[in-house]
């Protein structure tokens, strides 16, 4: 395993943790994880399947009952010291990110606070759990809801934030009395490890937490097929997502999904165009254009659209790609080769139809998983940077008329996670802001996930909340008690 610079060098764990033990896979077999950056093998994780999925599984059915006998405050208090372990260890957790993902270390210190934040948010809310009572039909009944934990919850989470997505699924999970199996993305389950190290740290029982990487197929029908777990969280592309609900559908699990996305970015001929690109900036090129909510059309006014692009283009230029662990590196590489000749034959296509590339070129002396930060102006909607998700560091600009032909650009997707729009105008902001179909509307703002507000989609994006008051109610069960003979 290759030697991080880390306070703590426990962090970096190759192994499966499974009902409070670290463990290699029965097979003995490994996969390794290499930095995207320079492909240098940092460690070779236990490739577990079948037969190490149903014992995790079965070890968090065995922790869950004790695990929901506590109190709320017990289990704030878990996870509250969870939340002060990962601060504690932000910088080591951010280099470990870094090296598996990517992601510029100011990137990947940022995503840390973002995952601890949510265990705080929830250390919190457990504590909010709260019921309701209801007028009786008669003197001789009185009736009662509470909220249950929904038991065993199984977490699918992939490689683009391998913290904040985890962080994301574990905490909700315990503060509503659940136990959880984590399947992280192979490419980046260290991040995982660590955080299972931390909570190991932080007195968390066995068995409340486990977490498995390798046999993608065969970890994934354990977790969509085993009668104990009652729900499945995925963040996700479509095309899997749909196939897990399918699965999910034999035993009736209930499922949340954060899915594939196709932001539209709308800048109104009446927007501070300084802020607009500085918003276009932010929401785009983050992890190198690697996130489901980042803008991926950018929908610009006709009347403005020359000015936006020189100020665009501007900006853009003074993004520096590199590997993320050096000073001043604003763009990392992305997850793989593959991830970047994908995004390669999406621009490709988009020029032989006639877009202009205005910053970027078709190739990078880094190495082949980098692809410089693009512009594209010319693009129409037949083209597949505008129809599907880019994933990647390239902004497609496509101009409009009037605000309804905006809106309808923006809402021609199956896709409903996110959307941006500036403008000065008021009124425009509520016309606008409620014509969306879209889960996530950031107006006047670029960047728009918090802890404290419901993320989530619409349409083919999903289904579910993460974070808010609503964040728990997926993990949680309704139950009607009616107390009768009281007269």
């Amino acid at each position: 395993m290759m030697a991080l610079s880390l306070q703590d060098q426990s962090l970096l764990h190759p192994q499966a943790y499974i009902n409070g033990q670290w463990l290699d896979a029965d097979s003995q077999q490994t996969l390794a994880v290499e930095n995207p950056a320079n492909g240098v093998k940092l460690a070779d994780i236990a490739c577990c399947g079948t037969a190490e999925t149903n014992r995790a599984v079965e070890a968090a059915e065995a922790a869950l009952p004790a695990w929901q006998a506590l109190t709320a405050k017990e289990r704030a208090g878990y996870l509250r010291r969870l939340f002060d372990l990962m601060m504690a260890h932000q910088e080591d957790l951010a280099q470990i990110l870094t090296a598996e993902q990517g992601k510029p270390l100011a990137e990947a210190r940022g995503e840390i606070a973002y995952s601890a934040s949510y265990v705080e948010w929830f250390a919190e809310e457990a504590k909010r759990i709260y019921g309701d009572t209801i007028p009786g039909p008669s003197s001789d009944k009185r009736l009662m809801v509470i909220k249950q934990g929904i038991g065993v919850v199984a977490c699918i989470t992939p490689w683009n934030f391998p913290s904040a997505m985890l962080g994301r699924k574990i905490a909700p999970a315990l503060a509503a009395g659940c136990t959880v199996v984590c399947k992280p993305a192979n490419q980046t389950p260290l991040s995982a490890f660590a955080l299972a190290v931390l909570a190991e740290r932080a007195g968390i029982p066995a068995g409340v937490i486990n977490i498995v990487a390798g046999n993608t197929p065969e970890i994934g029908a354990v977790l969509t097929s085993h009668p104990a777990i009652r729900k499945l969280t995925f963040t996700g592309s479509t095309p899997v997502g749909k196939q897990l609900m399918a699965e999910c559908a034999q035993t009736v699990k209930r499922t949340s999904m954060e899915l594939g996305g196709n932001a539209p970015f709308i800048v109104f001929d009446d927007a501070d165009l300084d802020a607009a690109v500085a918003g276009a900036m932010a929401s785009k090129y983050r992890n190198a254009g690697q996130t489901c909510v980042c803008a991926n059309r950018i929908l610009v006014h006709a009347s403005i659209h020359d000015q936006f692009v020189e100020k665009f283009a501007a900006a853009v230029k003074k993004l520096t790609l590199g590997d993320g662990t050096e000073e001043g590196i604003t763009t990392g590489p992305m997850v793989d080769a593959r991830a970047a000749n994908n995004v390669r034959a999406m621009v490709d296509e988009a020029i032989q139809k006639g877009a202009e590339r205005v910053v970027g070129t078709d190739s990078s002396p880094l190495g082949e998983a980098f692809y410089e930060p693009t512009i594209l102006t010319q693009v129409n909607t037949d083209m597949r940077v505008f129809r599907e998700e880019i994933f990647g560091p390239v902004a497609p600009i496509i101009t409009f008329e009037t605000d309804a032909e905006a809106i309808a650009l923006a809402n021609d997707t199956e896709f409903g996670l996110a959307a941006y729009f500036y403008t000065r105008d008021v009124k425009r902001i509520w016309k606008v802001g409620e014509a969306l179909e879209f889960g996530i509307v950031g107006i006047n703002e670029g960047i728009v996930s918090s802890e404290a507000a419901p993320f989530g989609g619409m349409k083919e994006s999903g289904n579910g909340r993460e974070g808010s008051k609503y964040g728990l109610d997926d993990y949680l069960e309704i139950k009607y008690l009616c107390v009768g003979g009281l007269d």
